[in-house]
């Protein structure tokens, strides 16, 4: 009862096929499948693009030691 057999397959397209005609449907097919290629497309742009440019690097120094104060001055601070 779960699953649909040809019959109802063959019923819901001619239903389709009634409402919106055959050339409206192959045109939404071919806009389906130029979607797709884009899509794969950009996606191996992507790819390339990453693979061009190393990964930027984060150091885990601070840049200037002066700027951030140290342990006693924070203790200082908060009393």
């Amino acid at each position: 009862m779960g699953s649909f057999s040809i019959w109802h397959w063959l019923v819901v397209l001619v239903i389709v096929l009634v409402l919106f005609g055959r050339g409206r449907v192959s045109e939404i097919m071919g806009d389906f499948g130029k979607g797709i290629k884009s899509f794969k497309e950009g996606m191996n742009d992507e790819k390339s693009e990453d693979s061009s440019t190393p990964p930027a690097q984060i150091s885990s120094k601070p840049a200037d030691p002066s700027a951030t104060p140290s342990a006693s001055e924070k203790k200082t601070e908060q009393s």
